[in-house]
Parts: structure tokens; sequence; C-alpha cells
């Protein structure tokens, strides 16, 4: 049997929920224990004692005991009192049967430089990561600019789009606004206007952009 993942509380907020890992165990992809420990984990989460949550659902201590420690399986409507005695939805009861998730871990230095409407105009790209499916929402690129520009391209793609200064300054536009960028700066902005640097004011220039496409737009 897989003990509880925490006895702690969740820290949520309107995105999600978010937990100390530093004894968080192994998942296991064994059904039951992955429904007690979730049933455990909610009921401890609401103060109950394994004989109130028991009465509370009508349901026997002794089937309740057995379900959270893996020694039985739960029929669906088992799984439906559940949820209504822990105020969850009978999917809360499931949570980590896909605990394998993609992840693109970059070390410092070696994400690829990759050619973009900028580089012409000597902006170098490098990716920090790139994921698939409907993760290729997301790009996140660290651009720099070493040098004096011929010209300054106007940048434009659905989605929004975020900058955070790292070094150096410069004045950028969007739209019919300019701002002045300099280290610790950030800009976040519709990426379907005009935008793009207007000045370079001192080098070297790195700045993190990212941006996230709206999902009709990922082939």
């Amino acid at each position: 049997m897989v003990p509880s993942a925490s006895d702690a509380p969740l820290i949520r907020n309107a995105t999600g929920v978010a937990q100390d890992r530093a004894d968080l165990p192994a998942p296991s992809t064994e059904l039951p224990d992955i429904i007690g420990a979730n049933v455990r984990r909610l009921r401890t989460q609401l103060g109950l004692s394994v004989s109130e949550l028991a009465a509370k659902i009508s349901l026997s201590k002794a089937m309740l005991s057995k379900i959270e420690n893996a020694q039985a399986s739960c029929s669906l409507a088992t799984l439906g009192m559940l949820a209504d005695g822990l105020d969850v939805s009978v999917t809360s009861l499931f949570r980590g049967i896909d605990s394998a998730r993609e992840a693109a871990f970059t070390p410092s230095g070696s994400g690829a430089f990759i050619n973009r409407h900028g580089t012409k105009y000597q902006h170098a790209y490098q990716q920090l990561g790139t994921l698939g499916g409907q993760h290729r929402r997301l790009e996140s690129l660290l651009v720099t600019l070493t040098e004096p520009s011929d010209g300054f391209p106007a940048f434009q793609h659905p989605g929004t789009e975020f900058i955070y200064m790292l070094e150096g300054s410069m004045r950028y536009a969007h739209g019919q606004q300019s701002y002045l960028l300099t280290p610790g700066d950030a800009l976040q902005f519709d990426g379907e206007a005009a935008h793009g640097p207007t000045e370079l004011l001192s080098f070297p220039i790195r700045f993190l952009s990212v941006i996230a496409f709206p999902e009709h737009s990922v082939q």
C-alpha cells in the first residue's frame, strides 16, 4: 500500500494546487492505492475521522478503512458517495493516476539557437525548451542583441507575449506606445499589435520573451 501523499493541506489558488514535496512518496500505478491515498488526504483536510466520514456517507467504518488502506475496491456507487461526502468531483479521487507528465529541462547555455523574423536584424534567439501537443502553445526564448541594427522589425503574431528585461536597455514599441525597458522591467501585451525594439540604448541587450499562442493557432 502506498501512504498518503501528504497529511498537510494543499495550498490552493485559482489555477491549481501546490504542496511541500520534501517527503512525497513515489507515485503508485495501482488504482486502489491511488483512491485510498486520495480519500485519506481529502478526509484529513476536512478534519474528519474515519468514523465521521463513514457516518456522513452511510458507509461502514470497516469498509472505509479498507478503502483507505487499498484492501477493497470501490464500486461506482461508492465512489460517488465518497466524492459527495468529501465535497469533490469523482475525478479528484483518481488524482495521481496520470502522474507522468512531460517536462523540458534546459541547462544554462544549452538552448538551441533558432531563426525568427528578427534574426537578420541581429536578434539571436535561444530556445529555452519546448513541449509537444497542447503545450506547444507556449514559446520561451532568450533574445540577445549585441550590436546596433540596420533596421527595426515590427512583429505581429496571435496570442499574448511577455517580456522581462535582463540586461542592457532599449525602447520597445507596442502599437502607438513606446516603453523604456531596463533590467527588471516587464512588459506584457497583445501580440496582434505591431511591436518590437525602436531604439537600442546600451549593449548587450538580453531579455526573456514568452509567447502564449491561442489553442486554434497550434497545428
